[in-house]
């Protein structure tokens, strides 16, 4: 067990803090270090891309860029927006280009950056307020998390819990639970979930920094077990509520790419590069 002098606070202590932080911040442009990983026990093999230089922008309601640049060339590895309902995903070095909708489950069961959805890292970097006015509930339960302490050794320390409940097509369901650390009362996981209790997104917040009296972390490491996909980013560079045009969201399909569009079931279409014959659908 740890030794560390805890921390106390209320339940509404928490769901403030929780409120006014989601409020202070309404956008963000961050440069940063990337490290994925993708794949696991179910896929069988695991593909790493380490330290890819990248940027992050985000703005509320629901916008988020995110682009990766390959070692020493800087060259683009990837390129991906959404606003919320849709998503584009541009792959230089495959020359593909994939967009649907967000709630569009891939069908390549393979280890991919296709896989890689931007409204979940959207929903891990900037945690929701609680939604009380659309039914929303929030509880709190005490319980223990595993920390690293003064040796770096694994201890267990006890923790608040925020549970949010929401109600769902199928009733009231467990939509996230908001993990705080007792030294620091700061967010140090959030866990998403979908409607049938199944967990969607884990993300590690560690490393918090102050920014102009908003405390943001400077690690953020988001875990997707169902598409086995791991990504961890270091901010390096953080500014806060800048002003952001639509246009530093938009992502237009090259010219000569191949397309999938992912809108509905079993809907793709791929378009060979110009000078080939026309697009098939499949």
């Amino acid at each position: 067990m740890s030794t560390a002098p805890l921390r106390t606070a209320t339940q509404a202590d928490l769901i403030n803090y929780i409120n006014e932080q989601a409020k202070k911040v309404q956008s963000m442009q961050a440069t940063v270090d990337i490290d994925t990983s993708v794949g696991g026990e179910q896929k069988g093999t695991v593909t790493d891309y380490k330290q890819i230089r990248g940027y992050v922008l985000a703005r509320k309601p629901l916008m988020l860029r995110m682009i990766g640049l390959m070692p020493i060339v800087r060259n683009k590895a990837f390129d991906m927006v959404s606003n919320g309902q849709n998503f584009k995903v541009w792959i230089p070095p495959k020359n593909r280009f994939v967009e649907g909708r967000n709630d569009y489950v891939s069908p390549n069961k393979q280890p991919s950056l296709e896989n890689l959805r931007p409204q979940a890292i959207y929903e891990a970097i900037l945690i929701p307020e609680i939604d009380s006015k659309n039914g929303e509930i929030a509880v709190m339960q005490s319980d223990y998390e595993q920390v690293l302490d003064a040796k770096r050794r694994p201890v267990m320390q006890p923790d608040y819990e925020i549970i949010v409940v929401k109600n769902g097509e199928k009733g009231a369901y467990l939509a996230r639970k908001i993990i705080f650390g007792r030294t620091d009362l700061v967010p140090h996981q959030q866990l998403i979930y979908d409607q049938n209790g199944t967990l969607q997104t884990k993300v590690q917040y560690a490393d918090y920094k102050d920014h102009n009296e908003i405390k943001f972390p400077a690690k953020i490491e988001i875990q997707r077990p169902q598409e086995e996909y791991d990504i961890t980013l270091s901010i390096i560079k953080l500014e806060l509520n800048q002003q952001m045009p639509d246009d530093k969201f938009a992502l237009e399909q090259p010219p000569g790419a191949q397309v999938v569009r992912l809108d509905k079931e079993n809907s793709q279409l791929n378009s060979p590069p110009s000078g080939q014959n026309n697009p098939q659908q499949q």
